[in-house]
Order: structure tokens, then sequence, then C-alpha cells
């Protein structure tokens, strides 16, 4: 897409978020120009699902901005995430997070991170399931590396972003059950729903940060 649209787009979608939902943009496969674009038109956060590709775009277009990791990292590719990302949202396991928290103290690092839900108990995809949640960030609050901070879901994909709505619901009923706990070293303040065909339905169920890819950028060529 050109910079021109890329620019009008990111203002577009800037100016229609309520107060207090914040934009990641989904930058799988953008290049670092592309990103650059959407960072001068006001973007302030990109997230990337690979850490390989994080790196070279990060590596040219910097820390200025805020990066956050949103899809699934592989345990092995923790050391190397670290160092590049802001926040984690894909957090679905307790061997992940103690490789996180192992990681992030030799460095002297706090990561915060979004505990990922599966509420389409999909068998394709990542996150723990809603019924396991609760137990998973007890444990997490034991690890002084690492930071919860809310939770972050994908939610099955359909034509009809209505059809979307009961899944973001049952997160956010998972995300104010956790808040109302007080856990200690858990901030549950962050609920990540909604993608550029469903973002608006999530936001109507409480989702403060929205993943936005295709509707900033246009169609990926993969």
């Amino acid at each position: 897409m050109d910079s021109a649209l890329i620019e009008k787009n990111a203002r577009r979608i800037l100016a229609a978020l309520p107060p207090g939902v914040k934009l990641v943009a989904a930058a799988k496969t953008r290049t670092p120009e592309e990103v650059a674009v959407a960072a001068r038109a006001g973007v302030t956060c990109f997230g990337q699902n690979y850490v390989q590709e994080a790196e070279n775009v990060i590596t040219a277009v910097g820390h200025q901005i805020e990066w956050h990791m949103i899809g699934h990292l592989q345990r092995n590719k923790v050391k190397k995430a670290i160092p590049l990302f802001d926040m984690i949202e894909t957090v679905d396991s307790w061997r992940l997070a103690a490789a996180l928290d192992k990681h992030c103290a030799e460095i002297g690092k706090i990561m915060p991170v979004l505990v990922e839900i599966n509420s389409g108990r999909e068998a394709r995809k990542t996150g723990v399931l809603p019924e396991e949640v609760d137990d998973l960030v007890h444990r997490l609050s034991e690890l002084p590396s690492i930071r919860v901070e809310g939770l972050m879901t994908m939610g099955p994909r359909f034509g009809d972003p209505e059809d979307a709505r009961p899944y973001f619901r049952a997160t956010r009923t998972a995300f104010e059950r956790l808040a109302a706990l007080n856990l200690p070293n858990i901030v549950m303040k962050t609920l990540s729903m909604g993608m550029s065909n469903s973002y608006l339905v999530a936001i109507e169920e409480g989702a403060n940060m929205v993943r936005i890819g295709s509707l900033l950028f246009g169609p990926r060529n993969e």
C-alpha cells in the first residue's frame, strides 16, 4: 500500500478509537518503511508475530516506539525476544512464563505480559483454556521478573464480527474476576481483544487494546 494511504488510514483509525483504547498496529510481513509511515502518522505501538522478523524491523525503525509480541513465542526464542519487546501479549503456559522470568532476571528487566486465552477452545490455536486461566495467573504472581497486566484473546475468526462477541465477553468476565482477586504482582489493566474485522465489537465488550493490521496497512502479501 502506498504511504499516503497508510498515513490516511492511521489517522482515521486513531481519531475514531474511543478514549482509553490503545491501537497496536499488527505489522506482520510489513516493511520497515511501512511501519515508519504509520509511526509518523501517530501510531505509537506495533505488534510483531515472529522474533526474527521483529529483529529486522526494530533494528531499522528503532525503539522510540513501543513493540509488542503478538504471535506465539517459542521458548527457544525467549532470550532473543526479551531485549526487543516492551510487552509479550501471548503468555500461555507456566513453562514459557518461567523462561521469560529467568532471562529477564539475567538482564534486570521486568517484562509486562498478557495471558493469552484460547476463548474459542480451538485445537490449532495457542492460549490457555478459560477454565485454566485462574490457576496460571495465580502461579505467575510468584515470578518477580514478569508482571501480568491483563489478558489477550484472538477468538475464532468469523465473517460476521458479531459471532465473536460471546468469546470477547467470556474473556472480559475472566479479566474482571481476576482483577477482583487483587493478587500480588498482578495488575489487571489491559484487555487486548479484536482485530481489523472485529475490533468494534471487542471494544463494546470491554477491550482497551486492539490489534489492527489489514485495515491500516492493506491486505498482506504472503
